[in-house]
Protein backbone atom coordinates (compact mmCIF):
# COMPACT_ATOMS: atom_id res chain seq x y z
CA UNK A 1 0.00 0.00 0.00
CA UNK A 2 2.88 2.34 0.75
CA UNK A 3 4.33 1.82 -2.74
CA UNK A 4 1.03 2.84 -4.32
CA UNK A 5 0.91 5.98 -2.17
CA UNK A 6 4.54 6.81 -3.02
CA UNK A 7 3.82 6.44 -6.74
CA UNK A 8 0.99 8.99 -6.49
CA UNK A 9 3.21 11.37 -4.54
CA UNK A 10 5.86 11.17 -7.25
CA UNK A 11 3.21 11.70 -9.95
CA UNK A 12 2.31 14.97 -8.29
CA UNK A 13 5.91 16.24 -8.57
CA UNK A 14 6.29 15.73 -12.34
CA UNK A 15 6.99 18.92 -14.18
CA UNK A 16 3.93 20.11 -16.04
CA UNK A 17 4.96 20.98 -19.54
CA UNK A 18 1.49 20.67 -21.03
CA UNK A 19 1.18 17.03 -20.00
CA UNK A 20 -1.39 15.26 -17.87
CA UNK A 21 -0.77 15.09 -14.12
CA UNK A 22 -2.49 14.90 -10.75
CA UNK A 23 -3.41 18.00 -8.82
CA UNK A 24 -2.21 17.50 -5.25
CA UNK A 25 -3.52 20.87 -4.02
CA UNK A 26 -6.26 19.70 -1.63
CA UNK A 27 -7.98 23.08 -1.39
CA UNK A 28 -8.30 23.50 -5.16
CA UNK A 29 -9.60 19.97 -5.71
CA UNK A 30 -12.09 20.30 -2.84
CA UNK A 31 -13.49 23.48 -4.39
CA UNK A 32 -13.85 21.71 -7.72
CA UNK A 33 -15.52 18.70 -6.10
CA UNK A 34 -17.82 20.92 -4.07
CA UNK A 35 -18.84 22.93 -7.14
CA UNK A 36 -19.52 19.73 -9.08
CA UNK A 37 -21.66 18.33 -6.23
CA UNK A 38 -23.60 21.60 -5.90
CA UNK A 39 -24.09 21.73 -9.68
CA UNK A 40 -25.40 18.16 -9.74
CA UNK A 41 -27.74 18.87 -6.82
CA UNK A 42 -29.12 21.95 -8.53
CA UNK A 43 -29.48 20.17 -11.88
CA UNK A 44 -31.24 17.07 -10.54
CA UNK A 45 -33.00 18.67 -7.57
CA UNK A 46 -34.57 21.44 -9.65
CA UNK A 47 -37.24 19.15 -11.11
CA UNK A 48 -38.11 17.62 -7.76
CA UNK A 49 -38.38 21.01 -6.12
CA UNK A 50 -40.43 22.31 -9.02
CA UNK A 51 -42.83 19.36 -8.71
CA UNK A 52 -43.06 19.80 -4.94
CA UNK A 53 -43.76 23.49 -5.27
CA UNK A 54 -46.35 22.89 -8.02
CA UNK A 55 -48.12 20.31 -5.84
CA UNK A 56 -48.02 22.66 -2.88
CA UNK A 57 -49.31 25.49 -5.06
CA UNK A 58 -52.26 23.34 -6.17
CA UNK A 59 -53.06 22.44 -2.57
CA UNK A 60 -52.92 26.09 -1.54
CA UNK A 61 -55.09 27.07 -4.50
CA UNK A 62 -57.58 24.36 -3.54
CA UNK A 63 -57.60 25.68 0.01
CA UNK A 64 -58.18 29.18 -1.30
CA UNK A 65 -61.02 27.91 -3.52
CA UNK A 66 -62.56 26.14 -0.53
CA UNK A 67 -62.23 29.30 1.51
CA UNK A 68 -63.81 31.30 -1.31
CA UNK A 69 -66.69 28.80 -1.42
CA UNK A 70 -67.13 29.22 2.32
CA UNK A 71 -67.01 32.96 1.80
CA UNK A 72 -69.65 32.64 -0.91
CA UNK A 73 -71.85 30.66 1.44
CA UNK A 74 -71.33 33.31 4.08
CA UNK A 75 -72.33 35.98 1.59
CA UNK A 76 -75.46 33.96 0.77
CA UNK A 77 -76.19 33.78 4.47
CA UNK A 78 -75.59 37.52 4.66
CA UNK A 79 -78.07 38.06 1.84
CA UNK A 80 -80.60 35.82 3.59
CA UNK A 81 -79.96 37.75 6.77
CA UNK A 82 -80.50 41.01 4.89
CA UNK A 83 -83.73 39.65 3.42
CA UNK A 84 -84.80 38.63 6.87
CA UNK A 85 -83.76 42.03 8.12
CA UNK A 86 -85.98 43.70 5.51
CA UNK A 87 -88.82 41.45 6.61
CA UNK A 88 -88.19 42.31 10.24
CA UNK A 89 -88.12 46.00 9.34
CA UNK A 90 -91.51 45.68 7.63
CA UNK A 91 -92.88 43.96 10.70
CA UNK A 92 -91.33 46.69 12.79
CA UNK A 93 -93.29 49.30 10.90
CA UNK A 94 -96.45 47.32 11.63
CA UNK A 95 -95.68 46.75 15.30
CA UNK A 96 -93.79 49.93 16.03
CA UNK A 97 -96.17 50.99 18.74
CA UNK A 98 -96.00 47.63 20.55
CA UNK A 99 -92.34 46.65 20.35
CA UNK A 100 -89.99 48.99 18.55
CA UNK A 101 -87.10 48.46 20.99
CA UNK A 102 -87.37 44.64 20.77
CA UNK A 103 -87.21 44.70 17.00
CA UNK A 104 -84.15 46.95 17.03
CA UNK A 105 -82.42 44.54 19.38
CA UNK A 106 -83.21 41.65 17.04
CA UNK A 107 -81.84 43.58 14.07
CA UNK A 108 -78.58 44.38 15.84
CA UNK A 109 -78.17 40.78 16.97
CA UNK A 110 -78.62 39.55 13.41
CA UNK A 111 -76.14 42.03 12.02
CA UNK A 112 -73.59 41.34 14.75
CA UNK A 113 -73.86 37.57 14.43
CA UNK A 114 -73.52 37.80 10.62
CA UNK A 115 -70.45 39.99 10.87
CA UNK A 116 -68.96 37.73 13.51
CA UNK A 117 -69.53 34.74 11.24
CA UNK A 118 -67.89 36.56 8.35
CA UNK A 119 -64.95 37.52 10.54
CA UNK A 120 -64.54 33.94 11.73
CA UNK A 121 -64.63 32.64 8.17
CA UNK A 122 -62.10 35.23 7.03
CA UNK A 123 -59.83 34.34 9.96
CA UNK A 124 -60.20 30.64 9.16
CA UNK A 125 -59.28 31.29 5.52
CA UNK A 126 -56.20 33.30 6.51
CA UNK A 127 -55.10 30.70 9.04
CA UNK A 128 -55.55 27.92 6.51
CA UNK A 129 -53.47 29.75 3.93
CA UNK A 130 -50.74 30.54 6.47
CA UNK A 131 -50.71 26.94 7.72
CA UNK A 132 -50.44 25.53 4.20
CA UNK A 133 -47.64 27.95 3.35
CA UNK A 134 -45.68 27.00 6.45
CA UNK A 135 -46.22 23.31 5.78
CA UNK A 136 -45.06 23.72 2.18
CA UNK A 137 -41.95 25.60 3.26
CA UNK A 138 -41.11 22.96 5.86
CA UNK A 139 -41.58 20.12 3.39
CA UNK A 140 -39.37 21.81 0.81
CA UNK A 141 -36.68 22.44 3.42
CA UNK A 142 -36.82 18.83 4.54
CA UNK A 143 -36.60 17.51 0.96
CA UNK A 144 -33.67 19.78 0.10
CA UNK A 145 -31.85 18.78 3.27
CA UNK A 146 -32.44 15.07 2.62
CA UNK A 147 -31.26 15.32 -0.96
CA UNK A 148 -28.18 17.31 -0.01
CA UNK A 149 -27.37 14.84 2.74
CA UNK A 150 -27.81 11.86 0.42
CA UNK A 151 -25.64 13.49 -2.21
CA UNK A 152 -22.97 14.27 0.35
CA UNK A 153 -23.05 10.69 1.67
CA UNK A 154 -22.77 9.27 -1.84
CA UNK A 155 -19.86 11.59 -2.57
CA UNK A 156 -18.15 10.75 0.71
CA UNK A 157 -18.64 7.01 0.26
CA UNK A 158 -17.26 7.13 -3.27
CA UNK A 159 -14.22 9.20 -2.20
CA UNK A 160 -13.26 7.38 1.01
CA UNK A 161 -10.99 4.38 1.01
CA UNK A 162 -11.09 1.88 3.89
CA UNK A 163 -8.22 3.41 5.86
CA UNK A 164 -9.54 6.96 5.63
CA UNK A 165 -13.06 5.74 6.37
CA UNK A 166 -11.90 3.96 9.57
CA UNK A 167 -9.92 7.03 10.70
CA UNK A 168 -12.98 9.25 10.14
CA UNK A 169 -15.23 6.89 12.10
CA UNK A 170 -12.72 6.69 14.98
CA UNK A 171 -12.41 10.48 15.08
CA UNK A 172 -16.21 10.90 15.17
CA UNK A 173 -16.53 8.27 17.92
CA UNK A 174 -13.88 10.15 19.89
CA UNK A 175 -15.80 13.44 19.46
CA UNK A 176 -19.08 11.85 20.57
CA UNK A 177 -17.32 10.30 23.57
CA UNK A 178 -15.92 13.69 24.54
CA UNK A 179 -19.35 15.29 24.12
CA UNK A 180 -20.92 12.60 26.32
CA UNK A 181 -18.30 13.17 29.02
CA UNK A 182 -19.00 16.90 28.93
CA UNK A 183 -22.76 16.39 29.25
CA UNK A 184 -22.32 13.87 32.07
Amino acid sequence: MKNVTDSFVFLGHWPSAGSFGFNTDILATNLINLSVVIGVLIFFGKGVLSDLLDNRKQRILNTIRNSEELRGKAIEQLEKARTRLRKVEKEADQFRVNGYSEIEREKMNLINSTYKTLEQLENYKNESIHFEQQRAINQVRQRVFQQALQGALVTLNSCLNNELHLRTINANIGMFGAMKEITD
